[in-house]
């Protein structure tokens, strides 16, 4: 039975332990001996005991009160120093202990969130109205899953979110039918619209190519090369021998013939056969048209191809009566050239709205209609149907000078003499004064 402590009540009897009440006494008086020590003055106060925790008497007595189950005097009793320095390696091992626990927990819950996500986000996920805009190489890797796809195509800008494409996947019943292989995607495409250009009909491996209009010959050759995994090279060999494709001698490229859309070539396709196709789709679309000559049709091309790089598509008609009027007026202020920035640009080998009257100036330029009348040496881009339709049937009117005042809407404006014209080129210059970097 251990000691009753000092100054409380007992509940049972004391044992029998002589020399024990004589050691305690005489301990006790030893520790007010100590303290008087330090303290003569009843008033004075008393220092921390802590102070003094390295003296054997303060720590004894101390302990006894404390720790009523281990006696003081107990033989095999640790001392307080050492409890306490085992107590707290042990809360330090139960923090510690809990905040691992805490982590696994937190990374558990983490990944389970990011696993079941896309399940709860539904038809009211995030999601572009498409059809998107510009062009994107996206690479589907072979083992590729639903998931890493949408990540992938997330992060890309392709689809909005993640989970409306994993909803569009599986309204397509197509899971499992994502087709490895590289692919010329739109930025903010529609999800369901990504799908089906990922999935193709019956299962059958293709590759995709998304051209657009007025795109240069370069640019497109480009775009097939990457989608098809071929060196560039060979395609340029291809094109440099346009006669093999059925154009005429004028022709010393593809340029203008590779109609721009959205194509998917089975995989066995060849080089040869793709560009074959693509010149296949304008040569339809000329003779939609109503243009069967090639010569013709070459021209055509050429009148398109300067519609869409001058204006847009609510002008093309216009535009190309103005051009008409040019061309067939070879005494009137303009003297028969067709003056287009567009042009020179290209014979430049550049892509800008601003020309410097040395170029302007240079007759060696073959696509200089500034210093060149008549038409340029050949078509500059690919016009979709559109233009085609509106070089192949220009619209009748008086003017011969046009101008876009405003780049963002694709505001032009027309004019039948020089001076007119000038007025509606400050208004130009204005727009690009107050959009700087936008007319470049």
């Amino acid at each position: 039975m251990s000691h009753p402590f000092p100054g409380r009540r007992s509940n049972g009897p004391r044992g029998h332990d002589p020399h024990g009440a004589h050691a305690y006494t005489a301990h006790r008086h030893a520790y007010t001996a100590h303290r008087h020590a330090y303290a003569p003055d009843e008033h004075a106060a008393v220092p921390d005991k802590h102070q003094y925790a390295g003296d054997g008497h303060v720590e004894a007595y101390e302990d006894h009160y404390e720790d009523a189950e281990h006696p003081v005097y107990a033989p095999d009793a640790p001392s307080r120093k050492s409890r306490r320095v085992s107590k707290r390696v042990k809360r330090r091992r139960r923090t510690l202990a809990f905040l691992v626990v805490l982590a696994l927990f937190a990374g558990v819950v983490f990944f389970v969130v990011q696993a079941v996500k896309p399940m709860f986000a539904g038809a009211g996920s995030d999601d572009f109205p498409g059809p998107g805009h510009g062009s994107i190489s996206f690479v589907v890797p072979e083992g590729a899953t639903g998931r890493t796809v949408a990540t992938a195509l997330k992060e890309n800008g392709v689809v909005a979110s993640e989970s409306a494409f994993l909803t569009a996947l599986t309204d397509a019943q197509a899971t499992a039918k994502i087709q490895p292989g590289t692919f010329q995607m739109k930025l903010e495409m529609k999800a369901s619209d990504a799908v089906a250009l990922l999935v193709a009909p019956g299962g059958d491996k293709v590759h995709y190519a998304a051209i657009e209009q007025n795109l240069r010959q370069n640019d497109v050759l480009q775009l097939l090369a990457t989608a098809t995994s071929t060196p560039l090279e060979t395609y340029k060999a291809l094109a440099a021998a346009p006669a093999s494709f059925g154009l005429p001698p004028q022709a010393k490229s593809l340029e203008g013939y590779l109609a721009p859309g959205e194509y998917r070539f089975p995989v066995d396709m060849t080089p040869q056969q793709i560009l074959a196709q693509l010149v296949k789709t304008t040569k339809d679309e000329l003779v939609a048209a109503g243009v069967t000559s090639a010569n013709e049709q070459y021209r055509v091309l050429t009148i398109a191809s300067i519609i869409e790089a001058e204006g847009n598509e609510a002008n093309y008609a216009m535009i190309s009566g103005a051009i008409e009027n040019r061309l067939n007026n070879p005494n009137a202020e303009t003297g028969g050239r067709l003056e287009s920035d567009a042009t020179v640009a290209y014979g430049l080998g550049i892509k800008t709205y601003n020309i410097s009257d040395a170029q302007k100036a240079d007759k060696t330029n073959l696509y200089n209609t500034f210093a060149n009348p008549g038409l340029p040496a050949g078509p500059i881009g690919s016009p979709k149907s559109t233009a085609i339709t509106a070089a192949a049937h220009p619209q009748s009117n008086a003017y011969y000078f046009w101008v876009t005042v405003d780049l963002s809407t694709g505001e032009t404006l027309y004019a039948a003499t020089y001076a007119e014209h000038l007025k509606n080129v400050a208004k130009y210059t204005a727009w690009c004064t107050a959009n700087p970097g936008k007319c470049n």
